[in-house]
């Protein structure tokens, strides 16, 4: 039994307090577990997937969605929406105000026309022992058919020349608004504009005036997206904010 001990002053070599040899400290910015030289060559940032998120990076983020949703524009489904970069698609209750100034603007002549030539095409009171196919029947004969032209000139040409010169009548241009065509948002050209004001106004004119504005107005209450009345549809055109 060997009873070799030490010298003194010197901790056995299985001392658990022995400081050990100081590891060489890593470069500025590593890490003491970077790999070696030689080694497999480092990972990108964001893990072996290039994801740009923690947690090794995996799965990689979706693809950033485009303006205007997943499909590709407001439109839906990869459709382009034709009112993108037009202004907001005008008010119900501004539309209307703009037709009623419309309106009260062309009647003023045609009342002093009425005046002048003493017809009673717009009366709708009855003599006694007339019906009213008669007098349906002395409207369009005389001076009530004359009088039936100059309104249908009048407020036909009336929004036709507006609109085809710059999409505002006087109301519109007094409440903001304009008639731009649905698929670029331009003026509206000579064609489209007076098909427009033909189904506007012919039918109230000719035969049923207090029925077709009616019509018109539930057309443009229930037409989703654009809002468009018949006469919209016939001169594909929108009323926008101007």
């Amino acid at each position: 039994m060997s009873t070799d001990q030490p010298p003194p002053g010197q901790p056995p070599e299985d001392d658990p307090f022995l400081k050990k040899p100081q590891e060489p400290t890593p470069p500025s910015g590593g890490s003491p577990y970077d790999r070696p030289p030689g080694g497999p060559p480092p990972q990108p940032p964001g893990g072996p997937y290039g994801g740009a998120g923690g947690g090794g990076g995996y799965p990689p983020p979706p693809p950033p969605t485009p303006p205007g949703g997943p499909y590709g524009g407001s439109g839906g489904y990869g459709m382009p929406d034709p009112l993108a970069g037009m202004p907001p698609l005008a008010d119900f209750g501004k539309r209307l105000g703009a037709r009623i100034i419309d309106v009260v603007i062309v009647l003023v002549p045609l009342f002093l026309i009425q005046l002048a030539f003493g017809t009673n095409r717009y009366t709708v009171e009855t003599n006694k022992g007339e019906d009213v196919s008669e007098v349906f029947t002395k409207s369009y004969s005389g001076s009530g058919l004359a009088m039936t032209l100059i309104s249908i000139v009048l407020f036909v040409g009336y929004d036709w020349w507006f609109a085809q010169k710059d999409g505002r009548t006087i109301g519109k241009r007094a409440l903001g608004l304009r008639v731009a065509m649905l698929n670029d948002g331009s003026v509206p050209k000579s064609g489209a504009s007076l098909g427009r004001a033909a189904v506007l106004w012919l039918p109230a004119l000719i035969c049923c005036p207090c029925l077709w504005e009616i019509v018109l107005i539930v057309s443009i209450l229930v037409d989703k997206p654009y809002k468009q009345g018949l006469h919209d549809k016939a001169g594909k055109t929108v009323v926008v904010s101007a």
